[in-house]
Parts: structure tokens; C-alpha cells; sequence
């Protein structure tokens, strides 16, 4: 049955009446996640751990849920997707204890923001092997490091990645293009982008909520410039800050600050992103692709080696299962689900995250799907970019006002406001799954908005601040209480499970190195030459 607003296209308020039907709501109790958090081994001393990937954990190349990301020390859990953010958690939290058990003598660091290091060089860049897939990725991390340094690789986060069930999308289909002028695959690709859309203008709500980063060591920044204020000695902060890790000082990257991809379509935003993966610019020919012992040192000259490589805090994606790259796959079979990249790691979670984060997060991507997305034209792009800036370096400033279109409100406010927008689709999502938890983390949210130091960011500064402790030492005695709490063992069966999962990785990468025929050389060649 379709509702019909007296305006022409279908409102917010129409679609959630539409899912609120009985045939309708149970659908979302399916919706659909996964979670990939990066955290760096660090020595008992909260030193950038200069060990290889621990054996007990398997292969980074090819386990499929514990891997490396840019550095050896990088670790990297994938978890599968599941239909509840309990299962997400509790998965997390089985990867972490598992990992323990396979690394005696290191600690897991809880931030986002890097442990000690040591100078650019302590920062390991990550290896997978001597196959073509390994080298390939060994190669493009060495990229990283020529075009931007290892410091910055080594910063850690969150990766929320989301989708909306199969079987909801026709029920949507039928309301919002009733006459079916697309195909419903064209269609799941749109809503997504309407999505990645709204998230631009309202994701400075989620660094304000979740931003856990205010402060940094200060060897992170050694011999850059900054505008950080002192906290102790060794500890660098500003005092409103929710998220260094979004800002300037985190992933910078002057070369792509001109870089403007569309996401107004598949179509626009793979032709936007592919000129920067296709287009060679002089900064990079510099480098060279090779020394002169022949040694790669990036895989290409392009703006992007790869598209992995451009930065952003969302990104559509499609699993590419053909060989293709992910762009390829993105372009021929449209959009498959959502990455949320701006999550901090909360340093007093022993995983990093937690169930009331997840049900917000699974209620504002639903909300940023359910409302009204136009496209983003440039001046609008500038001004929620500004937003953001603003949002993550004086997030918890009071007064603080942002760009809503033409006008200013204060974040409090604005943040408030949708809040309230989101309350009757929270209490539809708690009908679905027979609980409370929407409501309750939207009640959570709201009182930080009241009362910014319930923000983690404000209560990371104020652990400093009276324990005068500096970035290491706070984070270091969260590692070592997190190492307890995840020291218990795991089951018979469930280290069993594991154990024969990593056997079977390692077992898989040795297999690829014996398959690996031919040069390298002809490989890359031949994986770049594909669109």
C-alpha cells in the first residue's frame, strides 16, 4: 500500500509511515553490518611495536578476519556481517581475546591517535608475502610512505559498514518510483547516494557524539608544524577538539585537497574518482615508480595509486568478486553497501566500541536514507566542509554555530533538532527488534548535546587534566585494564575455531606464493591497465 503525501514526492514522515506497516517492520530487524577496527600493538611500555604480525594470528593477507592495515603493527579486525550491532560487539570482543592469547608480551593500543613512536622510521610498514597480491599491497603501502610519510599511516579508527535488507528495497521502490523508471539495482544505487549525501551534511553530529581523539602525543607530531596547545609535557590537545584524527594533523593530504569527487550519482562519482586514479601528476612522477636498483617505490604516478587511497569519511562500495577493482565492480553492478569512516576508537571501551553506539549509528544511516537528499552543488560542498572542520576542532566550544544552507545555528541546537526528527523512526526500530536500545542510545546522545563534557572527547581531556597524566600514560593504564578484561580465556572450542582459522591462512598465502607465476612487473602492469 503506498502513502501519499499532498506534496509530489513521497516525505520523510510518508516513508516512515510506510515502514511502520505491519508487513513492513519486521523487515528492519534485518538491516545489515559489519565492523573493521584498526588498533596498533604497542610494547608494555606503549612503544610502537616493532615485531612481526604474530604468527598465532595467521596471514595477513589472507585471514579473513584479523589482518594488517598500513603498518606490521597495524593490527586490523574484520568482523562478518551480522544482523544485530550485539553479534558486531560480541564478535570484537572474541577477535581481541583471541589475539591476546597469541601475543604474551604486547598490548593492544586503545586510541586512535598513535602510541610512542620513535621517529618516522619505528613505524613498520606492513608485509604480506612474496605473491603478487602480497607484493602489490607492500608496494602501494610503500606509496603511502613516499607521498605522505609513515606517521600518519599509523593513525587507528573505526569502519562502520552498513546496508539496507534485500527485501525492504521494493517495499521502497514502490513509493518512491512507482512507475519503476529504474531498475531496482539503479535505484538501491541512488538511495545510497541520497544517503552519502545527507551523511555529508550531518555527519559533524557524529564527531561531536563519538570524537575521541582531543589530544595526541607529542611525538606523533615531532618537527611538523602545528597549532596545538601543551597539556603536561609530552601531550599535545585543543581544548575544544573532538576528532584530531579528522583534522589537518590526522589524514592530511595537500596533493588530493583539490580533489572534488561527485556524489551525486555511481556514474559521476566513478568518473570523478577514476581521472584521479587515471591521471599522472608531476609531484608523484618525481618520486618515480622505481629506484635505481630497481626497488618499487609506489605502484603509479597517478593522484591515486588506487582508489583506497583517497580519503574520505564515507564511501559506497561493492564487493568485487570477478577479478575486477573496486571501482570497476562499483560502476558495472552499482552500489552493494555503505562505509562509514570517521569513527574514533573510545579508549575506555575495552573493544573500542559499543551496542548503544551501534543502534545510533544503524538509526542516523537510516534516517540520512529515509529524508530527502538533493544533490550537493559546490557552494554547499564548501560549506560543509567548513561544518566538519569546525565541528572537529572546536566541537565542544559553546555558542558554536554551523552552516545550515544559509544560515547559522549552534551545533547544540541543530544537533537537538534532528534528534527529535529521529525519535518516532528510533521507536519503530526498537518495535522491530523487540528492545529499547534505539531510544536508549538517542536518550544517551541528547544529554551530551545538553552537557558537552558526557562527550568522550571532553572526558579523554579531563582524565588527563586531573589524573596530569600525559596522552601515553592515560592511554597505556587503559590498555593494561583492557588487557584484563580480555584476558579470560576463550572456550575449548571457540580457540579451537580460530586456531584452525588461522592454520588455514597461512596454509592459503603459501599456496598463492607457489602460484605466483611470472613477473611482477607483467602483473602490475596488467592490473593497472583495468578501468
Amino acid at each position: 500500500m503506498a502513502i501519499h503525501s499532498s506534496s509530489a514526492a513521497p516525505s520523510y514522515a510518508d516513508l516512515l509511515a510506510l515502514l511502520g506497516q505491519a508487513d513492513n517492520l519486521p523487515l528492519l530487524a534485518n538491516l545489515q553490518r559489519g565492523i573493521e577496527k584498526e588498533a596498533l600493538r604497542c610494547t608494555p611500555q606503549g612503544v610502537i611495536s616493532q615485531t612481526a604480525h604474530p604468527h598465532g594470528l595467521g596471514s595477513a593477507l589472507t585471514h579473513p578476519g584479523i589482518t594488517t592495515d598500513y603498518s606490521e603493527a597495524l593490527l586490523e579486525f574484520i568482523t562478518p556481517v551480522f544482523s544485530s550491532g550485539q553479534e558486531a560487539v560480541a564478535w570484537l570482543d572474541v577477535a581481541h581475546r583471541f589475539a591476546y592469547s597469541q601475543m604474551p608480551e604486547e598490548l593492544i593500543w586503545p586510541a586512535s591517535m598513535p602510541c610512542i613512536l620513535q621517529g618516522e622510521m619505528s613505524v613498520p610498514i606492513a608485509d604480506y608475502g612474496s605473491s603478487h597480491l602480497g607484493q602489490l599491497k607492500h608496494i602501494y603501502r610503500h606509496g603511502l610512505w613516499h607521498r605522505y610519510g609513515r606517521v600518519m599511516q599509523c593513525i587507528a579508527g573505526i569502519h562502520y559498514n552498513f546496508s539496507i535488507p534485500s527485501a525492504l528495497w521494493p517495499v521502497l521502490q514502490q513509493q518512491l518510483d512507482p512507475q519503476q523508471t529504474q531498475s531496482l539495482q539503479d535505484f538501491i544505487s541512488d538511495r545510497y547516494f541520497g544517503l552519502i549525501r545527507n551523511f555529508r551534511r550531518y555527519s559533524w553530529l557524529l564527531i561531536y557524539l563519538f570524537g575521541a581523539s582531543p589530544a595526541v602525543c607529542s611525538s606523533f607530531l615531532e618537527g611538523r608544524p602545528h597549532q596545538l596547545q601543551t597539556l603536561n609535557k609530552d601531550t599535545l590537545f585543543s581544548p575544544f577538539a573532538t576528532s584530531l584524527r579528522m583534522s589537518d594533523l590526522g589524514y592530511q593530504n595537500n596533493a588530493q585537497s583539490g580533489l572534488k569527487v561527485c556524489h551525486n550519482s555511481v556514474a559521476n562519482y566513478v568518473e570523478t574518482l577514476g581521472q584521479a586514479v587515471r591521471g599522472s601528476i608531476p609531484a608523484y612522477e618525481a618520486i618515480g615508480v622505481q629506484d635505481e636498483n630497481g626497488q618499487y617505490k609506489q605502484l603509479n604516478t597517478s593522484l591515486l595509486q588506487i582508489e583506497n587511497e583517497y580519503y574520505s569519511d564515507i564511501r559506497p562500495k561493492r564487493i568485487a568478486r570477478h577479478g575486477e577493482k573496486p571501482l570497476e565492480a562499483l560502476g558495472r553492478y552499482g552500489v552493494e553497501y555503505i562505509e562509514v569512516r570517521c569513527t574514533d576508537i573510545n579508549p575506555f571501551l575495552p573493544v573500542g566500541i559499543d551496542v548503544p553506539q551501534t543502534a545510533f549509528m544503524d538509526l542516523f544511516l537510516c534516517y540520512c536514507l529515509l529524508k530527502p537528499s538533493a544533490n550537493i552543488e559546490n557552494d554547499e560542498f564548501d560549506r560543509l566542509q567548513a561544518n566538519l572542520k569546525a565541528t572537529v576542532m572546536r566541537g565542544r566550544e559553546p555558542g558554536l554555530e554551523l552552516h545550515d544552507g544559509e544560515r547559522s545555528r549552534t551545533l547544540q541546537d541543530w544537533g537537538m533538532a534532528l534528534l527529535a526528527e529521529m525519535d518516532d523512526l528510533a521507536g519503530m526500530l526498537d518495535r522491530a527488534n523487540h528492545s529499547s536500545f534505539h531510544r536508549d542510545s538517542l536518550g544517551q546522545q541528547r544529554l551530551k548535546l545538553a552537557d558537552s563534557s558526557r562527550t568522550p572527547s571532553a572526558q579523554v581531556l579531563r582524565a588527563l587534566t586531573e589524573g596530569q597524566l600525559e596522552f601515553s600514560e592515560l592511554t597505556l593504564q587503559q590498555a593494561q585494564t583492557h588487557r584484563k578484561t580480555l584476558s579470560e580465556p576463550l572456550g575449548a572450542a571457540v580457540m579451537e575455531r580460530w586456531t584452525e582459522l588461522a592454520r588455514q591462512s597461512l596454509e592459503q598465502q603459501a599456496m598463492m606464493e607457489a602460484n605466483s607465476h611470472g613477473s611482477f612487473a607483467d602483473y602490475l602492469a596488467e592490473y593497472l591497465k583495468r578501468d
